[in-house]
């Protein structure tokens, strides 16, 4: 298990209230709109982060994460895994406190690499399923 109860926590309630979601588009249909919802509802600010820089919900969309041009607390990743690290590496460079990879979204060496950079850090796991089992929403 790639974060424990007490991670969870901490960056669903603690980290910060910028979440740059990667991969979500206006899709209702698919797994990231509908986190970015739940994310919402629990006051979170959803920045949508895909290659068409849609804007989704009235929140404008860019192309990638060194685009958005103010502090990002969360880094929620909606990508293959293959490219999940880049993306890691990048909330790194930019100064986000956490960084999130969805279910089944793995790399170890990026999780090793975003911890000893600092940042808090989840992997396998769904915001979309933590925060109701951890009662928070």
């Amino acid at each position: 298990m790639y974060g424990d109860d007490a991670t969870i926590e901490r960056i669903l309630t603690g980290a910060g209230d910028t979440w740059a979601v990667v991969g979500l588009s206006d899709n209702p249909e698919r797994a990231a709109y509908r986190v970015a919802a739940k994310l919402r509802r629990l006051g979170k600010r959803v920045v949508p982060v895909h290659p068409k820089a849609e804007t989704v919900e009235g929140e404008q969309g860019y192309a990638s994460l060194t685009e958005i041009p103010f502090a990002v607390d969360v880094v929620d990743v909606f990508v293959n895994s293959a490219l999940a690290g880049d993306i890691a590496d990048q909330a790194v460079a930019i100064g986000a406190k956490a960084v999130w990879f969805q279910l089944d979204v793995i790399d170890e060496a990026a999780y090793d690499r975003t911890r000893e950079a600092g940042l808090l850090m989840v992997m396998d796991r769904s915001p979309g399923r933590e925060i109701p089992r951890l009662g928070l929403g």
